[in-house]
């Protein structure tokens, strides 16, 4: 057996998809499983909403802090969304994979194809719903958005769910559906481990 099977090398997944289609659902569920992987904490300047932990759910930073992270080239990647920055730190997953895990990362569509450009390697998975009438409703139901709000993040969410053809693989996450929405999800990550020759992916 050489190394390479032995010892596959760790991969750098990137979970995204348009707001409110179960993305924060799905890894949870799948840090639920285990099986040494890291779950990328994404850095933000928006407020904090009342159930999320700092350094749990995000690292909330303010602006002033999170520009200075843009100018030491500290993020993997970053984008400005809804008027908010967001950016995985750097450090983060090196160490991770340095320790030969696989690192999952949830982040926007347009940071998606800003990690396609500087790690060609990495998995791609967009994860959509059956339709945007759907995502609509899973949105109202969230009671978080106002009407404009509601109305520009369908805007985007369209033009998100366009861009899946750049994604390696598409999901569809239906409601009621998270448990098999997470075995697929899983499924192409074992699919990917066993991949010749393998992914190999440098930050």
């Amino acid at each position: 057996m050489t190394a390479d099977a032995a010892e596959p090398c760790p991969l750098l997944i990137v979970i995204s998809g348009p707001s409110g289609v179960g993305k924060d659902a799905a890894l949870s569920r799948m840090k639920e499983q285990g099986r040494g992987r890291h779950f990328a904490i994404t850095a933000t300047t928006r407020p904090r909403r009342p159930a999320e932990r700092d350094g749990v759910d995000y690292v909330f930073h303010s602006e002033q802090t999170f520009r200075r992270m843009i100018e030491r080239d500290e993020l993997v990647e970053w984008a400005e969304v809804y008027g908010h920055l967001y950016g995985v730190p750097r450090a983060q997953v090196r160490d991770a994979m340095t320790q030969g895990l696989d690192v999952i990362m949830k982040i926007d569509v347009q940071g998606a194809a800003a990690i396609r450009r500087i790690a060609k390697d990495a998995v791609l998975i967009f994860l959509r719903p059956p339709s945007v009438d759907d995502l609509a409703r899973r949105l109202e139901a969230r009671m978080s958005e106002t009407g404009d709000s509601l109305h520009l993040r369908l805007k985007t969410a369209q033009r998100e769910i366009e861009r899946a053809g750049e994604f390696d693989h598409v999901v569809v996450n239906a409601d009621g559906r998270l448990d098999e929405t997470v075995r697929e999800i899983a499924a192409i990550i074992e699919r990917e481990k066993r991949r010749t020759p393998q992914r190999r992916v440098e930050l």
